[in-house]
C-alpha cells in the first residue's frame, strides 16, 4: 500500500483521490530496466541500448546518467566491441544479424511475451501460413515482429482492414497480436477475422500481455467513481494512451494523459468537490505517482485511497550472462 501521509501539507477541502492497482511497471519492463542496470554494474559504461529501453523519459534519462547510451540504429555505434542491449519491444532478425556481423556483444532485454510471438510467427511461416498481425504498424514491437517473416506477415490495424485483407489461401491463415494490446482492444478485429476465415489459427491467450488487460480492467473500475482521471505515462506509450481511451469509453469525459506533474499546468484549478482517479501505464515508475499525489495534496486533496483489483506476481528470468553469482 502507498504511504500517503508523508506529503506534509495540511489543506482543508473535499477533493478525493483514488489510485488504481495494478498500475505502472509490468514484469517485462522491470526486467528490461534491471538488465540495463545489471549490465552497467557488471561491465561498466558505456552500455549501448537500441531504442528506448521502455517508453518513459524519466527511466531513459536515469539510465543515461548511469552510463547507458541510447541509439536508434546500430550504425550510430562506432565501438567494434560494444555491448548492445535490445529493448523490451523486440527487433527483427535483420537487426540481430547486423549486430553479430559488427562483432557486438548482444544482451537481450526483449520481453518474453514478445519473444513468444516472434517464435510463433517463424513457426507459422515455416508451415506455409500467412500470418495476420493485429497491431499498430508503426509501433516498434510490430515492426520487429513483422521482420521475422516480412513476406508472410500482413499487419491489420482496424476492423475495416480486417474486412478487406486478402490472403493467398484462406485455409492456411493464422493471426497473432501485438502483446501490449488487451483482449478488449483486439476483440472486434479478431471477430471480423474469424468470420472471414473460419479456419484461421488462433494464438494462445498467453500472447496477450496480462499487465495491459489488468490495468485496463482497473481503470474501468476507477471510472465508476471518478469525475476526472489522470493516466500517467509517456505520449509514446501505446498502453498509456489506451488507458485514457478506456476511461473515456466508460463515461469519464475528463480523462487525460500526463507525463508528470507538469501536465497539471494545463488543467487550471481543480474543484475540491470531485473524485480524482489515477493510474499509470506499464512503463511509468512509481516515483512519478508519488510526485503527483504530493502535488494534488498541495492543490487541496485531503482524502487518498488505493483500491487493488488484482495482485500481480509474474517474474521473468534474466539472461544467463547477467545472473549474479550467489557463491
Amino acid at each position: 500500500m502507498l504511504d500517503l501521509r508523508c506529503h506534509g501539507v495540511i489543506i482543508y477541502g473535499d477533493m478525493r483521490v483514488v489510485v488504481a492497482k495494478p498500475r505502472g511497471f509490468c514484469a517485462g519492463v522491470e526486467r528490461a530496466i534491471e538488465i540495463v542496470e545489471r549490465a552497467l554494474e557488471m561491465y561498466g559504461p558505456p552500455i549501448y541500448v537500441r531504442h528506448a529501453i521502455v517508453h518513459n523519459t524519466r527511466v531513459v534519462d536515469s539510465l543515461r546518467e548511469k552510463g547507458a547510451v541510447f541509439v536508434e540504429e546500430l550504425d550510430e555505434i562506432k565501438d567494434p566491441a560494444a555491448r548492445v542491449i535490445f529493448s523490451a519491444h523486440g527487433v527483427s532478425p535483420v537487426v540481430i544479424e547486423k549486430a553479430r556481423r559488427r562483432g557486438f556483444q548482444i544482451v537481450d532485454a526483449v520481453c518474453p511475451l514478445v519473444t513468444k510471438v516472434h517464435n510463433e510467427v517463424r513457426d507459422y511461416c515455416e508451415a506455409g501460413y500467412t500470418i495476420i498481425l493485429v497491431g499498430h504498424r508503426n509501433h516498434v514491437e510490430v515492426i520487429g515482429t513483422k521482420g521475422e517473416a516480412p513476406d508472410s506477415v500482413v499487419v491489420v490495424e482496424s476492423v475495416k482492414e480486417a474486412l478487406s485483407v486478402n490472403v493467398p489461401d484462406p485455409e492456411k491463415t493464422a493471426y497473432v497480436t501485438q502483446t501490449t494490446l488487451s483482449v478488449d482492444d483486439t476483440r472486434e478485429i479478431v471477430e471480423a477475422l474469424e468470420r472471414r476465415f473460419p479456419e484461421i489459427i488462433k494464438p494462445s491467450k498467453l500472447d496477450i500481455c496480462y499487465a495491459t488487460q489488468n490495468r485496463q480492467d482497473a481503470v474501468k473500475k476507477l471510472a465508476e467513481i471518478s469525475d476526472i482521471i489522470f493516466i500517467v505515462g509517456s505520449p509514446e506509450s501505446s498502453n498509456s494512451n489506451r488507458l485514457v481511451e478506456v476511461a473515456k469509453s466508460c463515461g469519464v469525459r475528463n480523462a487525460y494523459l500526463i507525463e508528470d506533474i507538469g501536465g497539471l499546468g494545463n488543467m487550471g484549478a481543480l474543484s475540491n468537490d470531485i473524485t480524482v482517479g489515477i493510474s499509470s501505464g506499464a512503463s511509468t515508475p512509481e516515483v512519478i505517482i508519488e510526485e503527483l499525489l504530493a502535488k494534488l495534496k498541495e492543490m487541496g486533496a485531503t482524502s487518498f485511497e488505493e483500491f487493488s483489483l488484482k495482485e500481480e506476481s509474474t517474474k521473468f528470468p534474466f539472461p544467463h550472462s547477467l545472473e549474479f553469482s550467489t557463491s
